[in-house]
């Protein structure tokens, strides 16, 4: 366990018009950081309205606040991997920018990393305090068809205030979306890589502004990302359970034919071949994410 004083930290931002949430957001957050010597990273992801203007407005009286923007918008995953790869300390925290997360969950989730010694912490929030219906129900879903493809320890899998060790956060992001995905999908990556992924309680308040560009789209998204990141960890998950349900179809639809001395059913052995053919499949894909993996492991 290392004490608290040894800890450097960074925190980014990403941040796309958010200009209604900013100085609210950063006038609490960058004394607190100044006075712990933390670095602060906002990212602004091609926004159109006063974000660069308010960020270079507190850069210039906040040594610890650095600016990046991009030229056109690349998405929450994109601003996260820009601020993860410019961060030089040795833990990064990523914090919204619309005003639902708090300063004072910062420390405490630093305490807890260290005591720990965990490689990353997940802000778990309160389930009451969390959306509406629909994007409960939509989270849910995605928690779910996560954990059937890769069992995970953690229910708030797409809490956007994690803490991580930043030499493995850089290590992944390039395996991670640009888009809201971002946040499942790295996740998903620690807990596949074995790294120690734990959770600690936060707090929230509603958006304070603006409005937030989640909707039915960002679930498709996420659910494709997972397929996209079980293909290049454990294809054999997916394609496993596919083929023995083909195999065992076929084999159930060829048992009455044979037992009636009908000979083998061409649509049974339809359904048996496909079953094959997907194990075949399976086992080729394994060997390529092996080999992705090994490039993977390289440090960046």
């Amino acid at each position: 366990m290392k004490e608290t004083s040894d800890a450097s930290l960074s925190i980014v931002i990403p941040a796309y018009n958010e200009a209604e949430n900013l100085p609210q957001l950063l006038n609490s957050l960058l004394p607190v950081c100044t006075k712990q010597n933390w670095r602060v990273i906002v990212v602004n992801d091609g926004s159109h309205d006063a974000t660069p203007a308010i960020l270079n407005k507190f850069a210039s009286q906040y040594p610890i606040l650095s600016a990046y923007s991009h030229k056109v918008q690349k998405g929450y995953g994109g601003a996260l991997k820009t601020g993860i790869r410019a961060t030089s300390t040795e833990y990064v925290l990523t914090f919204d920018a619309d005003g639902q997360h708090q300063v004072s969950d910062i420390m405490p989730i630093l305490h807890f990393a260290l005591a720990e010694d965990a490689d990353m912490v997940v802000g778990k929030r309160p389930e009451k305090e969390q959306t509406d219906l629909i994007r409960k129900t939509g989270k849910w879903l995605i928690r779910h068809f996560a954990n059937f493809l890769l069992p995970l320890p953690i229910t708030d899998l797409n809490s956007g205030f994690k803490l991580y060790r930043t030499d493995i956060a850089k290590r992944y992001v390039r395996v991670c979306p640009d888009s809201m995905a971002f946040s499942d999908v790295i996740t998903m990556v620690f807990v596949t890589k074995k790294h120690k992924v734990q959770e600690y309680p936060i707090h929230i308040k509603p958006r304070q502004g603006g409005t937030s560009t989640i909707g039915f789209h960002t679930a498709f998204e996420t659910v494709l990302e997972i397929l996209h990141l079980i293909m290049l960890f454990n294809p054999m998950r997916i394609f496993l359970p596919l083929a023995l349900l083909f195999s065992a179809f076929g084999i159930a639809w060829a048992i009455p034919f044979l037992l009636l001395g009908r000979g083998l059913s061409s649509m049974a052995m339809l359904f048996i071949l496909i079953g094959v053919l997907l194990f075949s499949n399976g086992l080729i894909a394994n060997q390529i994410s092996a080999m992705r993996l090994e490039n993977l492991e390289d440090k960046p």
